[in-house]
């Protein structure tokens, strides 16, 4: 999919009052579940610094923020933001571009982002800024749609976005063409081991992914190399160039 950030913005900023409201109902209250397992998967200490990106009204940053870690949340919209300023007005957000996040190198403990990779112009230029923007050892954590592997569920998966979503995002909806662009995001999305490889290829380790609701969610994490690790790895690599010399 082509998907110009300016026209996305827009469209989440015409939906941001009922936005967490028509999630719930669109999700069947699962969003909910998720953002229990993406807050474990996170687990935030005190002081820790997280930054969490398409952070949207601030439903997934608020969780963070109460278990003590300094959170800033980060999106595109900027009617999305002033919601979020609106409703958590402990949090500081922050307008900007998971492609050129405006931060510099090495400053967080940990990088989240729920359901925004997907909307995102270029996710693998997200994830090499995630990667940057992390302290050495630091954790990226990135919850999102994905395929289910079993068929049967998939198919069904398949048919309930063609059919039932629409309908009932026309009828709850005052922009039902923000839940049209939904499914044709999904349906064009890659499948969890896709997403594997492109974390592993911004530079992380230790990547590894569950399925959540059957696989209609993954959950991913990595690493960012400590640099010890980044040194280990480095010497390895040039141990044969060395005993060909």
């Amino acid at each position: 999919m082509q998907k110009d950030p300016d026209q996305v913005a827009g469209m989440f900023d015409a939906t941001a009052k009922r936005y967490d409201l028509l999630n719930s109902l669109l999700s069947g209250g699962n969003d909910r579940l998720w953002r229990i397992h993406m807050q474990r998967a996170v687990a935030p200490k005190p002081g820790e610094r997280i930054l969490d990106v398409a952070a949207g009204t601030g439903a997934s940053s608020a969780p963070t923020a109460k278990a003590g870690a300094l959170v800033t949340a980060l999106d595109i919209s900027h009617g999305m933001l002033e919601e979020g300023r609106r409703r958590h007005p402990d949090i500081e957000f922050v307008h900007g571009s998971a492609e050129e996040l405006p931060f510099d190198d090495d400053t967080f403990d940990a990088v989240t982002i729920s359901f925004g990779l997907r909307n995102v112009q270029q996710p693998r230029a997200a994830l090499s800024e995630f990667h940057r923007v992390l302290k050495p050892g630091g954790r990226v954590i990135v919850c999102e749609f994905s395929q289910p592997p079993v068929n049967v569920v998939r198919k069904s998966y398949e048919l309930y976005l063609r059919t039932v979503l629409p309908g009932l995002a026309k009828a709850a909806s005052s922009n039902p063409e923000a839940y049209r662009y939904l499914v044709e995001s999904i349906a064009s999305w890659p499948d969890q081991q896709t997403l594997s490889q492109w974390i592993r290829t911004a530079g992380f380790i230790r990547v590894a992914h569950r399925n959540l609701t059957l696989g209609v969610v993954a959950l991913h994490r990595g690493r960012k190399p400590s640099e010890q690790t980044a040194a280990m790895r480095l010497a390895r690599h040039a141990q044969p160039e060395e005993q060909g010399s």
